[in-house]
């Protein structure tokens, strides 16, 4: 056990975060996502919330501010609404350590399967939101000397 970290964050996740490098993309993904079949580096952290996830993640683990969107979550199939709770809920974590981040942007679900195929991991979680899904892009973090 560390000192200043989360207990909601596994060794696993841990060592994740350190290892990926600016630009890089982590996938919090929602209970129903097919996490295995489109990446091959998959933590689990069944039962967590994402929202939870991100206060423990987002103190770790710099945005990307050079890019116009560092967060991206999944756009609804025609016919679908989305719960505007859920994104509410995300930001307000977000904010907490990033208050002027650019909005989320949203891209189609195919588009979100390809980016997460991409993606440095995925975290599969307990989140049971539909579209619950996110995508956070590392950015550089700050000299701390």
């Amino acid at each position: 056990m560390l000192k200043g970290i989360s207990l909601l964050i596994s060794p696993e996740l841990l060592a994740i975060l350190a290892r990926m490098g600016h630009g890089d993309e982590i996938v919090l993904a929602d209970a129903h996502f097919p996490g295995e079949s489109v990446n091959n580096r998959i933590i689990r952290a069944d039962g967590l919330k994402i929202a939870d996830l991100l206060d423990a993640i987002l103190p770790l683990f710099e945005l990307d501010s050079y890019v116009a969107h560092p967060l991206i979550m999944m756009a609804p199939v025609e016919g679908d609404k989305l719960d505007p709770a859920v994104e509410q809920r995300y930001l307000a974590r977000i904010w907490k350590t990033n208050p002027n981040v650019p909005p989320i942007e949203r891209i189609t679900r195919f588009d979100f399967y390809e980016r997460s195929r991409k993606s440095f991991a995925v975290v599969m979680t307990g989140e049971t939101a539909k579209y619950g899904n996110i995508i956070l892009k590392k950015g550089v973090t700050p000299s701390q000397i």
